[in-house]
């Protein structure tokens, strides 16, 4: 299955935020942009998921409008980890103990008492295993840098915090609207 791994927009935030989980929308004329930039190498009649989150949706609905898919199919395990008390909260305010102590466990630390990257991985491993049941041979998802990460670090055998920790290990090069194909 070849999957087009599809980066939200650059949501309405001010920069060195930290956002995991909450939900913020794009501008119009940048989730444009990303569409204009993104259909050029998009198939059409492919089935399109989503995070539910509005940075995605937006772009996800923009999307199917004019590629002329069907909806798009939202699920919540798409959606970017939760950070808890951290969310909404500038990275360079918090405090440092608390960056140090996620950086010494990446799989299991759960930053500002959310979610941890293995119950991260859990979600989005479920995704993917229900998709792989559907037998196609392609489908578009729009997501956020973690999910997108997971997915690509998931290989058939491997643990979830084998996944976790490749994906939190890995550091992230898909900027906003941008794609990732990979091929399962």
């Amino acid at each position: 299955m070849r999957l087009y791994l599809i980066r939200h927009p650059q949501p309405v935030v001010a920069s060195g935020v930290c956002y995991g989980s909450s939900d913020l929308p794009v501008n119009d004329e940048e989730c444009a942009r990303v569409c204009d930039a993104l259909l050029p190498q998009l198939p059409r009649d492919t089935p399109l998921f989503s995070s539910p989150l509005r940075r995605c949706a937006e772009l996800a609905e923009l999307l199917v409008n004019t590629l002329g898919n069907e909806p798009p199919k939202y699920d919540p395990r798409l959606v970017e980890m939760h950070f808890g008390q951290w969310e909404m909260q500038s990275w360079q305010a918090l405090p440092r103990a608390e960056i140090d102590a996620w950086a010494n466990d990446l799989a299991y630390y759960r930053p500002g008492n959310g979610e941890n990257v293995v119950q991260v991985a859990q979600r989005v491993h479920a995704f993917a295993d229900q998709l792989q049941t559907l037998q196609l041979p392609q489908a578009i998802i729009v997501a956020h840098a973690g999910t997108m990460r997971l997915l690509d670090a998931w290989q058939a055998g491997a643990s979830l915090e084998q996944t976790a920790l490749r994906a939190a290990q890995t550091e992230n090069r898909v900027g906003y609207g941008e794609l990732l194909i990979i091929d399962r």
